[in-house]
């Protein structure tokens, strides 16, 4: 499979929250991250977290520099995955062909 270039941007982590401040990258262009592994620390007006990795992948760029405020929905971090990432669906087996209903329908009241 051929590596597709995906981009993840600031998520909003606070109501009425705008913008972000980088504290420190815990990734370099090149690494290999995996799913859930710490990203990068940015500081709010209310806190300072460690957003975890999204995807797991290649870093390709870091968009931001440390130090520099970053508005919700820009482009943070853009990372090489193999094919695409697979997307949110549906749980469980989705049926091929129509079933046949299980419960049986009487079109006769019964007989007393």
């Amino acid at each position: 499979m051929a590596e597709e270039n995906v981009t993840f941007t600031l998520p909003d982590l606070g109501e009425g929250l705008v913008e972000a401040t980088v504290l420190e990258w815990q990734v370099s262009v090149g690494d290999v991250v995996e799913r859930n592994a710490p990203l990068v620390e940015v500081e709010t007006t209310k806190s300072a977290v460690v957003i975890p990795s999204p995807q797991a992948g290649r870093i390709v760029e870091l968009h931001a520099e440390e130090d520099q405020a970053v508005p919700v929905g820009d482009p943070l971090v853009t990372f090489a995955v193999q094919g695409r990432a697979p997307q949110a669906g549906i749980v469980g087996r989705v049926p091929t062909e129509e079933a046949r209903p299980a419960r049986r329908v009487r079109l006769k009241p019964p007989a007393d």
